[in-house]
């Protein structure tokens, strides 16, 4: 039969609506699109990790704590202090960005 085209397209960005499948086809009004809820153990292993990040950090942000990207910046500095001993960093101002406080936290 010969009439049948599969075609599978894979979005790089996965988290934008498409406006359209192909260009020139009449635009979906994707303010629209209302998805459905779904459960975390619904996710993929990626998603959900992704999902379970920002949660985590929209909670630290609410509590005026640093987020998991600012943990981790922390963490580097701590460590590359550790290998510099000989480097003073005692009036060293740290920004970690990213929050309202400036990225400024308490970390001890």
């Amino acid at each position: 039969d010969n009439k049948l085209i599969v075609l599978t397209l894979e979005k790089h960005d996965q988290m934008k609506w498409w406006s359209c499948c192909i260009q020139g086809d009449p635009e979906i009004d994707t303010k629209k699109i209302v998805p459905e809820n779904s459960k975390l153990s619904d996710l993929d292993g990626e998603t959900r990790q992704t999902v379970e990040k920002m949660m985590f950090d929209q909670r630290q942000k609410a509590a005026g704590k640093p987020t998991s990207d600012q943990m981790k910046q922390h963490e580097l500095l701590e460590k590359f202090k550790q290998a510099h001993p000989e480097m003073d960093f005692s009036k060293a101002n740290v920004n970690y960005g990213g929050s309202s406080s400036g990225g400024n936290f308490n970390f001890g």
